[in-house]
């Protein structure tokens, strides 16, 4: 199968970039740069392509950054300290963000007549990313699927997953944690306080895997 995996440089998309290469899938990594703070997550998955000697594409959507109402785009804004289960998280939420991801590497997808898209959203995001939600994505699936005679379908395989089976998945895989980049605050290090250090810190502990990351608190 031929996949065109979006790659943010996170933790989940590293894993999912290893787990489809060891289900023998022949993939492509498209990463998108829509003006985010954390920008350092691109270097980290270019690092991460050039080590699996994976085809690695960064598409240039700044542009959108005007137009898109988060504290993970807007200069000056706060970005809040907690876990995800706070109220205080929604405002890193990133206005149809996968919607726009995903909607780009399937363009990629139907171009290079691959078979399908791939995400590494799991069970956790629902609950405050909308478009991370069951519906959505079955809604997204039959709309990729009409957007040209070449079908390309939307696979989400960590779908019922935790964070720590994704953790406990890689360290499986032998994924290089330390070379992935979650922190929302984009600092020479991880804060440790964001929702996404917090969740990350979290999957590592229940997965009972070492956590590599070097953590500023």
């Amino acid at each position: 199968m031929r996949v065109v995996a979006v790659v943010s440089g996170g933790l989940d998309s590293a894993v999912l970039l290893y787990d489809l290469l060891a289900r023998g899938a022949r993939v492509k990594a498209l990463s998108v740069d829509y003006g985010q703070r954390h920008r350092r997550e691109l270097k980290a998955a270019a690092a991460l392509c050039r080590l699996r000697d994976v085809r690695h594409e960064l598409v240039d959507l700044r542009g959108l950054k005007r137009l898109l109402s988060s504290s993970l785009t807007t200069p000056g804004a706060r970005v809040p300290e907690g876990h995800y289960a706070e109220a205080n998280m929604r405002s890193t939420v990133v206005p149809n963000r996968n919607m726009i991801l995903l909607a780009t590497a399937a363009a990629w997808a139907i171009s290079s007549r691959c078979d399908a898209v791939a995400y590494a959203a799991h069970s956790g995001d629902h609950a405050i990313y909308p478009d991370c939600r069951e519906k959505f994505v079955r809604a997204l699936d039959k709309a990729i699927g009409l957007a040209d005679w070449h079908k390309v379908r939307l696979l989400r395989p960590f779908v019922r997953m935790r964070k720590a089976d994704i953790v406990r998945r890689g360290a499986a895989l032998g994924v290089p944690f330390a070379k992935t980049w979650s922190c929302y605050k984009g600092g020479a290090r991880h804060c440790g306080k964001c929702g996404t250090c917090v969740e990350r810190r979290e999957a590592f502990r229940l997965a009972k895997v070492p956590d590599p990351t070097d953590y500023s608190s």
